[in-house]
């Protein structure tokens, strides 16, 4: 008899069904950033995330013109070596336009650093599908545990 595979972590996130919390603005999906750290703590408690400064202990990296942001987000799976998915964000209006250096606010660095936890999770699975464009996760076969 063959033993059931056990689904990976990914397998398990991306199979969440997140479309009744899909946000929309200037025609872009967006997931709360509050639901996607929920559901990932739901199933890997022991999971963190990580802003990463820049070397003048700021939360925002630049190059002297613009900034973005950098986070990363750490699955720790019961019995696995945890795995961080990094994430880059431009530091972004809300047309999703780079704001110059010289006009960036503490709130603009915050919106991007928690949008960018958001794409850091999808990495992992969750809601993978609203950045690629699709309408649903791929769900996984009860008798043989694959997608």
């Amino acid at each position: 008899m063959e033993e059931k595979k056990k689904p990976s972590a990914f397998e398990i996130l991306n199979q969440v069904d997140c479309t009744d919390k899909i946000e929309q603005k200037n025609n872009l999906s967006y997931l709360s950033w509050a639901f996607a750290w929920g559901e990932l703590k739901k199933r890997y408690p022991r999971s963190f995330y990580t802003v990463y400064e820049s070397k003048d202990d700021l939360l925002y990296h630049t190059d002297g013109t613009s900034c973005w942001v950098k986070t990363g987000v750490t699955l720790v799976e019961d019995g696995q070596t945890p795995l961080e998915h990094i994430e880059y964000l431009p530091v972004m209006d809300n047309r999703n336009v780079s704001i110059p250096l010289d006009k960036v606010r503490s709130t603009d660095v915050n919106k991007a650093i928690q949008r960018s936890l958001t794409k850091a999770i999808a990495r992992h699975g969750l809601g993978l599908y609203i950045y690629a464009g699709e309408d649903l996760p791929e769900t996984l076969c009860d008798e043989c545990g694959e997608v």
